[in-house]
């Protein structure tokens, strides 16, 4: 069978559970090199356990998407091990029950999810792009959101965030294709992770199941086909684009 990764060397940031996890066991799959990176290292090692089932190979570096030193350290390592970066999926991010409306939320939730969401993707870019680039080039896949695109009234600590990422994946990505280097962003809806189950409960069944209609709800597998597609050669004409998984929400009027 034809891998689509075959070659290439990967890094997914937070792929220590959730979309991240589904998109380096994918990748492993497609027969990349694999890079876990997490700040945990207990779900990090989890994701390499599930890779080995899958009888494919990852290593596990922890790592500190907003800390400078992390990023880098993760970058050279990566470098150091396996001779060079193809990928860089800066899937690392997420929201809190504490995001609010601009007048009300706290500055110390404002900067968590600026510094987890927005500074980490430029983190992952400002030291990863240099080694894809002397890799003789490849892809770079932020982790936009479908709330970034649109904006969600009560959430906009988080909402500036992603929508911070989209603006960036596309000047960089304008920047860096003289140098071989593909900078896109996918931006999913919801993702029937357990912590967004959690949150819908009853009425997660129908956003995954509507009676007639296209699921409005991703599962994480549907985020990893895409990122897989981002980061093989087939996109390899594909820059500067936001790649919406989101069941069409944020261009329809649906729910």
């Amino acid at each position: 069978m034809n891998q689509r990764l075959q070659g290439k060397i990967a890094i997914v940031t937070g792929a220590g559970h959730g979309i991240g996890r589904a998109t380096a066991r994918r990748f492993a799959a497609e027969g990349a090199t694999v890079v876990v990176a997490d700040v945990s290292t207990g779900l990090g090692r989890e994701t390499i356990d599930l890779i080995a089932a899958d009888g494919n190979e990852a290593r596990f570096v922890e790592t500190d998407v907003t800390d400078p030193g992390s990023v880098e350290r993760l970058i050279d390592d990566t470098v150091a091990v396996h001779g060079g970066l193809h990928v860089l999926h800066n899937n690392a991010g997420g929201s809190t029950v504490d995001d609010g409306p601009v007048t009300e939320v706290s500055l110390d939730e404002w900067w968590h999810a600026i510094n987890l969401n927005l500074f980490g993707t430029f983190l992952g870019c400002r030291f990863g792009i240099p080694a894809i680039a002397a890799s003789g080039g490849g892809s770079v896949i932020n982790m936009a959101s479908s709330v970034g695109m649109i904006g969600t009234a009560g959430r906009d600590c988080y909402t500036a965030a992603k929508g911070g990422i989209v603006a960036l994946t596309r000047s960089v990505a304008k920047e860096y294709a003289p140098s071989r280097v593909r900078v896109n962003a996918i931006a999913p809806g919801a993702v029937a992770t357990e912590r967004v189950m959690a949150m819908m409960g009853d009425r997660a069944d129908e956003w995954l199941d509507p009676d007639g209609g296209v699921p409005l709800m991703s599962q994480t597998s549907d985020i990893a086909a895409a990122a897989l597609f981002l980061a093989s050669d087939e996109s390899r004409t594909v820059t500067a684009s936001i790649v919406t998984v989101d069941g069409g929400w944020t261009t329809t009027d649906q729910g």
